[in-house]
């Protein structure tokens, strides 16, 4: 759910604006939080159980390491650990921006709050609540597995990361399909891969070209590219061009 600076989370980790963390140990990971969300905590247990086994299963494989949760419980408390981490002490992130994964951690804005500390994201809206800690946790597998493991050394691969968690974790709907061919028929469509990850098609856009790769590639191809770093590469492993692929993406979708 995030654009590229979203994934660089890396260095030591700043406890927002608070030090007494508390925590809860799961099977292969650990969720620290405020005592604001004490009474939340096992409603996330759940969400981020369903997510990691969603994700096993669409990838047929498991986590390779353990990694923590965090759950902010406010825009500025997960700011101020974006702040530190990117070295970015002006950093005010995006209404729309809730959360981020890394291989060693996921940090979110407490849920419960989406509703009212962000402008694209209703945590009554219990399906897309999951659908979006699910898609963090795609992105966690996959930097288990890049060789970048914050993401910060790939290059114009956006569309990729981010489709990749699109579509994994079911947040490319019919609804957005619809959307999205539309657009293709309308000629509204960016015309390089770099331009995916941008404006509010982003989801459907990156999402689509993720599925349109498992589709005619298959899953285990898929797969085999979550280590790369560099579009080059990518396109290389599949033996595309760019505009190729690009082409056939747009008939496979407005078949």
């Amino acid at each position: 759910m995030f654009m590229k600076f979203i994934c660089l989370v890396a260095g030591f980790i700043l406890l927002s604006p608070f030090s007494n963390w508390l925590h809860t140990k799961g099977n292969g990971f650990s969720i620290y939080y405020q005592a604001e969300d004490v009474q939340n905590i096992s409603v996330y247990n759940s969400l981020i159980k369903k997510g990691i086994k969603e994700t096993k299963a669409f990838f047929s494989g498991s986590y390779k390491n353990k990694f923590s949760v965090y759950v902010h419980p406010s825009r500025n408390s997960l700011d101020s650990t974006w702040k530190h981490d990117w070295k970015i002490p002006e950093f005010k992130s995006d209404c729309w921006m809730v959360a981020s994964g890394v291989a060693d951690r996921l940090d979110m804005i407490s849920p419960f709050q989406w509703t009212t500390q962000s402008c694209e994201h209703d945590y009554s809206d219990k399906i897309e609540t999951k659908r979006l800690i699910s898609h963090e946790l795609v992105h966690v597998y996959h930097a288990q597995l890049n060789n970048s493991k914050d993401f910060s050394e790939t290059e114009n691969l956006d569309w990729f990361v981010d489709g990749l968690a699109t579509y994994a974790s079911g947040q490319l709907t019919k609804e957005k399909i619809t959307q999205l061919n539309q657009a293709i028929k309308e000629n509204k469509i960016p015309s390089s891969l770099n331009d995916f990850w941008k404006g509010n098609m982003r989801y459907q856009l990156s999402g689509s070209v993720v599925m349109y790769l498992d589709k005619k590639f298959g899953r285990k191809k898929l797969i085999s590219l979550l280590p790369f770093t560099k579009k080059p590469d990518v396109l290389s492993a599949l033996k595309i061009s760019e505009i190729s692929l690009l082409r056939d993406w747009k008939n496979f979708m407005l078949k």
